[in-house]
């Protein structure tokens, strides 16, 4: 059993993945709720804050891919700088989550010029908001299907 909640952990490392996909997924997997939010908010955060403290380092690795690519910025990073700039750090920390993913919304606030506890913060809020919706949603509905069949 303790295995998945490790892969309910790793599954919220991954970007893209994240807790929006395996917070559902581990409790209609018939895993504890709460333990599952808890383990994929950790899951999740924990390989945000690398992308947030690794940041220069990542930055420098992301520049120079781009330019040996010679790759202009994606249609998501161009949206989720005008995002930044109308919403603030706030809002990239609480909508990112949903609409482009914390980690590009972490690279995003940092290469903007936020401090990393700032976003750290607001990430972590972001990432603590949809992990409860999603898992107080699912928990509720599956919960709800399951007792009316």
């Amino acid at each position: 059993m303790v295995y998945k909640y490790m892969l309910i952990f790793l599954g919220a490392a991954v970007p893209w993945l994240e807790v929006i996909a395996v917070v559902p997924a581990g409790i209609v997997w018939g895993l504890a709720p709460f333990l599952v939010m808890v383990v994929a908010f950790m899951g999740n955060m924990l390989s945000v804050l690398v992308v947030i403290f690794g940041f220069d380092q990542l930055k420098r690795w992301y520049v120079r891919r781009r330019e040996a690519k010679g790759k202009e910025s994606s249609k998501g990073s161009r949206r989720a700088v005008a995002f930044f700039h109308k919403y603030g750090l706030a809002g990239l920390g609480l909508l990112g989550p949903l609409l482009i993913g914390t980690h590009i919304a972490a690279f995003i606030g940092m290469a903007l010029g936020a401090s990393k506890r700032a976003m750290s913060i607001w990430i972590g809020v972001g990432i603590a908001v949809w992990v409860a919706i999603f898992g107080i949603t699912t928990a509720l509905g599956f919960d709800f299907f399951t007792q009316s069949i």
